[in-house]
């Protein structure tokens, strides 16, 4: 009976090792890089802004030139700038976090910021491209990122609101809360009362001081915990926020916020049950009046 049973064994060992390299190349190899593009129909009661709007977001690019986090490459970014753009959104909002690398080491510019604006400079969207700086930005030089993403043609807001052009919509930026720079109070207080607005952060922990939005609330920084646990979830989620805000739909007192998984790798190159995503909302009023009536003064 021993040869069988040890014979059962080097079988067991040699699957589970078989399971292991393929667990290793589909989480650090395969998911990271398996894009997804998510489309969202959002209802908003008593929408006041074009009907059908489409607003895409894309965040936590993580830019990277060490070798196995080499996910967010030149070339792959351009391409998901190219299917965005195809996809022909209204606005496009990026909530933050664009770098990965301290020692980023720049091949088209003369620096990595100016090399990322370079490449997120060639989003199209007729009513503008907006966004924050994230938590790795600022570690980086969040003033320069500003600067050569102003210059690229994207508008940053940091706790700022702006009209929306031709529309009676605002596009509110918040700041990254996990290096100090979040007001929501500020960052709203430039919108007129009653008025709809597209909201985006970087870090979703600033939900907790947001006052009451009317419109789309969007936020970033989890990645969705990048690994997701059948029954479990996220087991790390980073932030300031709870545990259960590592993706999806969540609620805080009136307000209802989307925390996007994000398209790059921070800390470990690898996902799980946790693809990357850009998403493309698209925002109208409920289809019967009457429930615009019910669902808001």
């Amino acid at each position: 009976m021993t040869k069988p049973v040890k014979s059962w064994r080097r079988r067991a060992t040699a699957v589970l090792a078989l399971l292991m390299l393929l667990l290793g190349i589909w989480t650090v190899i395969v998911e990271p890089r398996w894009v997804a593009h998510r489309d969202i129909s959002e209802t908003v009661p008593n929408w006041k802004g074009p009907p059908g709007l489409k607003v895409a977001v894309a965040s936590d690019w993580h830019f990277s030139k060490r070798p196995l986090w080499r996910v967010m490459t030149l070339e792959r970014a351009r391409a998901i700038v190219a299917e965005i753009n195809a996809a022909q959104p209204d606005v496009i909002l990026l909530p933050g976090d664009f770098l990965a690398d301290r020692d980023y080491q720049p091949e088209i510019a003369a620096t990595p910021e100016d090399e990322i604006a370079q490449v997120l400079g060639g989003l199209k969207a007729r009513l503008g491209v907006y966004a924050v700086m994230g938590n790795h930005d600022w570690w980086h030089d969040g003033a320069k990122f500003t600067a050569a993403f102003q210059r690229a043609g994207i508008q940053v807001l940091e706790n700022q609101a702006a009209p929306l052009p031709g529309t009676a919509l605002w596009v509110v930026g918040v700041g990254d809360d996990h290096t100090g720079h979040s007001d929501p109070v500020r960052a709203m207080a430039g919108v007129p009362k009653g008025a709809h607005a597209l909201v985006f952060m970087h870090e979703p922990a600033s939900l907790f001081e947001l006052p009451l939005v009317r419109g789309l609330i969007v936020a970033a920084h989890t990645h969705g915990g990048q690994v997701s646990l059948p029954f479990i979830g996220a087991p790390i989620v980073p932030g300031a926020g709870p545990r259960d805000w590592a993706y999806g739909w969540i609620e805080h007192g009136d307000n209802r916020m989307y925390i996007t998984s994000g398209l790059g790798v921070s800390i470990l190159p690898v996902r799980f049950n946790m693809r990357p995503e850009w998403v493309m909302f698209t925002l109208a009023a409920p289809a019967k009046p009457e429930l615009d009536m019910k669902a808001e003064p």
